[in-house]
């Protein structure tokens, strides 16, 4: 995989909440989608997401970081150190996502996909 997971901050923090990712490898962020669950034993997560980010088509370098923020927010990218930078990405949520003991993240690097439309 060419992100990590780096941290959840302000956890529960309205506004605030925010997943703080870093760019390993050169990539397309249309690859990688997030979704919040929880831990329904100290062992195993649920396979039921609650609420689903897929990344839209923007190329990220190594080094940068991508700032995932739950609540409303506009698009930018901010330079942070020479060649690199901090991406920030809003989900639009009205609510906190990992507000609650349990609750996790799930980063999931997709090489394809196919569709089917009802018609």
């Amino acid at each position: 995989m060419k992100i990590e997971i780096v941290q959840i901050a302000d956890r529960g923090k309205a506004n605030m909440e925010r997943l703080h990712l870093k760019v390993l490898a050169d990539t397309d962020l249309l690859y990688y989608v997030i979704f919040d669950t929880s831990y329904i034993t100290p062992d195993s997560i649920s396979n039921i997401p609650r609420h689903v980010f897929w990344f839209p088509p923007f190329p990220v370098k190594a080094g940068d970081q991508v700032i995932l923020y739950t609540g409303f927010g506009n698009q930018k990218s901010e330079p942070f150190l020479i060649g690199r930078h901090n991406h920030f990405f809003y989900w639009g949520q009205n609510v906190t996502l990992w507000n609650k003991i349990g609750d996790c993240v799930v980063l999931l690097e997709i090489s394809s996909w196919q569709t089917s439309k009802y018609e």
